[in-house]
Protein backbone atom coordinates (compact mmCIF):
# COMPACT_ATOMS: atom_id res chain seq x y z
CA UNK A 1 0.00 0.00 0.00
CA UNK A 2 1.30 3.43 -0.92
CA UNK A 3 -1.68 5.62 -0.10
CA UNK A 4 -4.29 5.80 2.62
CA UNK A 5 -7.34 8.06 2.24
CA UNK A 6 -8.77 9.35 5.52
CA UNK A 7 -11.75 11.71 5.49
CA UNK A 8 -10.99 12.53 1.83
CA UNK A 9 -7.40 13.42 2.76
CA UNK A 10 -4.30 11.63 1.49
CA UNK A 11 -1.42 10.00 3.36
CA UNK A 12 0.97 8.92 0.61
CA UNK A 13 4.36 7.18 0.40
CA UNK A 14 6.94 7.88 -2.27
CA UNK A 15 10.61 7.16 -2.86
CA UNK A 16 12.57 10.23 -3.86
CA UNK A 17 14.29 13.46 -2.91
CA UNK A 18 12.31 15.57 -0.45
CA UNK A 19 14.01 18.76 -1.66
CA UNK A 20 12.22 18.40 -5.03
CA UNK A 21 8.69 18.15 -3.64
CA UNK A 22 6.14 20.82 -4.58
CA UNK A 23 4.19 21.17 -1.34
CA UNK A 24 3.34 23.98 1.02
CA UNK A 25 5.82 22.74 3.63
CA UNK A 26 8.73 20.34 3.79
CA UNK A 27 9.63 18.96 7.19
CA UNK A 28 13.29 18.84 8.09
CA UNK A 29 14.72 16.24 10.46
CA UNK A 30 16.79 18.88 12.26
CA UNK A 31 19.02 18.78 15.29
CA UNK A 32 17.99 20.71 18.44
CA UNK A 33 20.61 23.40 17.75
CA UNK A 34 19.20 24.07 14.24
CA UNK A 35 22.81 24.06 13.14
CA UNK A 36 22.46 22.11 9.91
CA UNK A 37 24.04 18.73 9.50
CA UNK A 38 24.08 15.68 7.26
CA UNK A 39 21.35 13.55 5.77
CA UNK A 40 17.99 15.22 5.13
CA UNK A 41 19.01 18.28 7.16
CA UNK A 42 22.10 18.90 5.03
CA UNK A 43 20.24 18.25 1.77
CA UNK A 44 17.50 20.75 2.65
CA UNK A 45 20.00 23.44 3.62
CA UNK A 46 22.10 22.87 0.48
CA UNK A 47 19.10 22.93 -1.87
CA UNK A 48 17.29 25.75 -0.07
CA UNK A 49 20.23 28.10 0.19
CA UNK A 50 21.49 30.43 2.93
CA UNK A 51 18.14 32.10 3.78
CA UNK A 52 17.02 28.98 5.65
CA UNK A 53 20.13 28.97 7.86
CA UNK A 54 19.84 32.72 8.44
CA UNK A 55 16.33 32.19 9.81
CA UNK A 56 17.52 29.21 11.89
CA UNK A 57 20.25 31.46 13.31
CA UNK A 58 17.60 34.03 14.28
CA UNK A 59 15.47 31.36 15.98
CA UNK A 60 18.54 30.06 17.82
CA UNK A 61 19.36 33.60 19.01
CA UNK A 62 15.79 34.14 20.16
CA UNK A 63 15.02 30.81 21.85
CA UNK A 64 18.16 28.68 21.82
CA UNK A 65 17.08 26.18 19.17
CA UNK A 66 14.34 23.58 18.87
CA UNK A 67 13.82 21.17 21.78
CA UNK A 68 13.30 17.50 20.93
CA UNK A 69 9.69 16.88 19.91
CA UNK A 70 9.03 20.53 19.08
CA UNK A 71 8.97 22.30 15.69
CA UNK A 72 9.85 25.73 14.26
CA UNK A 73 9.21 27.20 10.80
CA UNK A 74 11.36 29.11 8.31
CA UNK A 75 11.24 30.14 4.70
CA UNK A 76 11.97 27.47 2.12
CA UNK A 77 14.55 29.58 0.33
CA UNK A 78 15.17 28.12 -3.13
CA UNK A 79 13.00 25.04 -2.59
CA UNK A 80 9.67 24.53 -4.37
CA UNK A 81 7.86 24.63 -1.02
CA UNK A 82 6.72 27.77 0.81
CA UNK A 83 8.11 26.74 4.21
CA UNK A 84 10.51 24.39 5.94
CA UNK A 85 9.32 23.07 9.27
CA UNK A 86 12.29 21.99 11.39
CA UNK A 87 11.65 19.35 14.04
CA UNK A 88 14.17 17.69 16.31
CA UNK A 89 13.37 14.01 16.66
CA UNK A 90 14.70 11.91 19.52
CA UNK A 91 17.96 10.00 19.57
CA UNK A 92 17.24 6.28 20.18
CA UNK A 93 18.61 5.21 23.56
CA UNK A 94 16.96 1.81 23.85
CA UNK A 95 13.36 3.00 24.09
CA UNK A 96 13.32 3.75 27.82
CA UNK A 97 13.71 7.53 27.55
CA UNK A 98 10.36 8.62 26.09
CA UNK A 99 11.65 8.29 22.52
CA UNK A 100 8.30 7.03 21.19
CA UNK A 101 6.33 9.91 22.73
CA UNK A 102 8.88 12.46 21.53
CA UNK A 103 8.85 11.08 17.98
CA UNK A 104 5.06 11.27 17.89
CA UNK A 105 5.24 14.85 19.18
CA UNK A 106 7.70 15.77 16.40
CA UNK A 107 5.08 14.76 13.83
CA UNK A 108 2.11 16.28 15.70
CA UNK A 109 3.84 19.59 16.36
CA UNK A 110 4.96 19.80 12.72
CA UNK A 111 1.36 19.31 11.56
CA UNK A 112 0.08 21.90 14.04
CA UNK A 113 2.64 24.43 12.82
CA UNK A 114 1.86 23.65 9.17
CA UNK A 115 -1.86 24.15 9.71
CA UNK A 116 -1.25 27.37 11.66
CA UNK A 117 0.63 28.73 8.65
CA UNK A 118 -2.09 27.85 6.14
CA UNK A 119 -0.45 24.78 4.67
CA UNK A 120 -2.61 22.24 2.84
CA UNK A 121 0.18 19.84 1.82
CA UNK A 122 3.22 18.66 3.79
CA UNK A 123 6.14 16.36 2.91
CA UNK A 124 7.91 14.43 5.69
CA UNK A 125 11.12 12.41 5.80
CA UNK A 126 11.56 9.47 8.13
CA UNK A 127 12.50 11.38 11.30
CA UNK A 128 15.17 9.97 13.66
CA UNK A 129 15.84 6.79 11.64
CA UNK A 130 19.22 7.88 10.25
CA UNK A 131 22.07 8.88 12.56
CA UNK A 132 19.63 9.02 15.52
CA UNK A 133 19.21 5.21 15.15
CA UNK A 134 15.47 4.94 15.87
CA UNK A 135 14.40 1.46 14.65
CA UNK A 136 12.71 2.16 11.33
CA UNK A 137 9.78 -0.30 11.67
CA UNK A 138 8.82 1.16 15.05
CA UNK A 139 9.36 4.72 13.77
CA UNK A 140 7.18 4.06 10.70
CA UNK A 141 4.28 2.79 12.82
CA UNK A 142 4.54 5.79 15.16
CA UNK A 143 4.87 8.29 12.30
CA UNK A 144 2.04 6.92 10.17
CA UNK A 145 -0.28 6.34 13.13
CA UNK A 146 0.32 9.86 14.42
CA UNK A 147 -0.19 11.46 11.01
CA UNK A 148 -3.32 9.43 10.27
CA UNK A 149 -4.82 10.77 13.51
CA UNK A 150 -3.63 14.30 12.71
CA UNK A 151 -5.33 14.19 9.30
CA UNK A 152 -8.68 13.58 11.01
CA UNK A 153 -8.37 16.79 13.04
CA UNK A 154 -6.46 19.18 10.75
CA UNK A 155 -7.33 21.13 7.60
CA UNK A 156 -4.24 19.74 5.83
CA UNK A 157 -5.35 17.75 2.77
CA UNK A 158 -2.22 15.83 1.85
CA UNK A 159 0.73 14.34 3.70
CA UNK A 160 3.55 12.76 1.74
CA UNK A 161 6.32 10.61 3.15
CA UNK A 162 9.37 10.89 0.94
CA UNK A 163 11.63 7.91 1.60
CA UNK A 164 15.20 7.94 0.37
CA UNK A 165 15.78 4.23 -0.24
CA UNK A 166 13.70 1.36 -1.64
CA UNK A 167 14.29 -0.53 1.63
CA UNK A 168 12.85 2.35 3.70
CA UNK A 169 9.88 2.59 1.34
CA UNK A 170 9.13 -1.13 1.83
CA UNK A 171 9.15 -0.75 5.62
CA UNK A 172 6.77 2.20 5.41
CA UNK A 173 4.50 0.33 2.96
CA UNK A 174 4.19 -2.54 5.44
CA UNK A 175 3.45 -0.11 8.28
CA UNK A 176 0.87 1.76 6.17
CA UNK A 177 -0.88 -1.54 5.45
CA UNK A 178 -1.11 -2.19 9.19
CA UNK A 179 -2.38 1.33 9.92
CA UNK A 180 -4.71 1.20 6.90
CA UNK A 181 -6.56 -1.84 8.21
CA UNK A 182 -7.78 0.23 11.16
CA UNK A 183 -8.94 3.11 8.97
CA UNK A 184 -10.61 0.88 6.36
CA UNK A 185 -12.65 -0.64 9.16
CA UNK A 186 -13.67 2.86 10.24
CA UNK A 187 -14.69 4.15 6.80
CA UNK A 188 -11.38 5.26 5.25
CA UNK A 189 -10.01 3.96 1.97
CA UNK A 190 -6.65 2.61 0.94
CA UNK A 191 -4.93 1.95 -2.36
Amino acid sequence: MRELIIDQKSLRLKQGDITREEVDAIVNAANPRLAGGGGVDGAIHRAGGPRIMAECDAIRSRQGGCPTGQAVITTAGNLRAKFVIHTAGPVWRGGQNEECRLLSESYSNSMKLAEGNGCRSVAFPSISTGVYNFPIKQAALIALGTLARELTRRSIREVRFILFSPADLRVYEEALSEIGTEYQTNGGAAS
